[in-house]
């Protein structure tokens, strides 16, 4: 296996040996929307996961208010059900009832849910269904926000409910259509995501540049009010218990991040300021890590959150090590300007 042409992005390393390396592709866009730090290949498309989650929740909420203001659905999707529309809750049964009352909303119950079933990714929660003797279940799953959501969206449109997550569906071509007018780009691909729905390839950069109109949107628009619903209640685009993006929400107020499945990573900040990352063996472990340290190194002002800059590696329950950032800017694909 070759690592070329990525870069190497972080390090993982235990009593001063380094023990493993991620490697990947990141991008910074500047205020401007100029590259002020790139590494690896952000030009080369990559399938991002749940990080869509924004675009398929502003997609949706553009389509509850295209129906009109006497639509019963009109004003659903707010606060915590439009932050749990564009995140990856973890199945608190606090999440569970945001959803529900979406699917009540729209005269729908939990088998309208298109989300495979499964057990909720918060411990203690996960713990009490198995000792109560509950099975899986699709509301619990991480990705049912969304698509109580997209239910939502069918309903006040008047579209099918039982094939809405066809890539021929209205919904789901407004989401394409979404996604290539916040990226600036075409979609490269469209692929199946975990929870079934459809899933759009975009280059790193076409990210970077979604998160970036995300969080400088003009307020009142469909993606200010994504991006806001996001910060006020980041618990509900992820969780209340050591969930990556809440907490990088929450030490870093304005900041707006999403993560998703393989090692994807969106954030951009109040300024102006947007990364992508992607690291190529698919794991998280660095990413939040890789993304803060490419923003400072760009000149953005995330200079807080110590804590998240430098994940402890422990041995016997103590640190040994760290999980921190080392991008290699000499990668074939590495550049700057700014």
């Amino acid at each position: 296996m070759t690592t070329a042409p990525y870069a190497e992005l972080a390090r993982v390393t235990r009593n001063g040996v380094v023990e493993s390396r991620h490697f990947g592709s990141v991008v910074v866009l500047d205020p401007s929307g100029a590259v002020a730090l790139r590494a690896g290949v952000p030009d080369e498309p990559v399938l991002p996961r749940s990080t869509l989650k924004p675009v398929q929740a502003l997609a949706c909420l553009a389509a509850v208010e295209a129906a009109g203001d006497a639509s019963p659905l009109a004003g659903v999707l707010a606060g915590p059900a439009l932050a749990i529309a564009a995140g990856s809750h973890t199945g608190d049964d606090r999440h569970v009832a945001v959803v529900r009352d979406l699917l009540t909303a729209a005269g729908l119950t939990e088998e309208a849910l298109g989300c495979p079933a499964d057990w909720p990714e918060d411990e203690a929660t996960r713990e009490r269904l198995i000792r109560d003797g509950e099975q899986r279940s699709r509301i619990r799953m991480n990705c049912s926000g969304k698509h109580a959501a997209m239910l939502v969206a069918a309903v006040a449109r008047g579209w099918s409910t039982d094939d809405y997550l066809a890539p021929g569906h209205p919904l789901q071509r407004e989401i394409a259509a979404a996604v290539e007018r916040l990226a600036g780009v075409p979609v490269s691909a469209v692929a199946v995501d975990g929870c079934g729905a459809p899933l759009f390839g975009l280059p790193l950069t076409g990210l970077a540049r979604t998160f970036q109109a995300l969080a400088t949107a003009a307020p009142g628009s469909h993606e200010a009010r994504v991006a806001e619903a996001m910060r006020t209640h980041p618990e509900y685009v992820g969780g209340w218990h050591g969930h990556p993006n809440t907490d990088l929400m929450r030490a870093l107020p304005g900041v707006l991040a999403k993560g998703g499945a393989e090692g994807v990573l969106g954030v951009a900040t109040p300024d102006g300021y947007a990364v992508a990352v992607k690291a190529i063996d698919g794991s998280p472990r660095a990413t939040t890590v890789i993304a803060l340290a490419a923003l400072a190194e760009a000149g953005a002002d995330v200079h807080g959150a110590p804590e998240l800059r430098r994940v402890p590696v422990l041995g016997g329950g103590e640190p040994v090590g760290a999980v921190t950032a080392a991008i290699d800017r000499s990668s074939p694909g590495a550049a700057t300007t700014s």
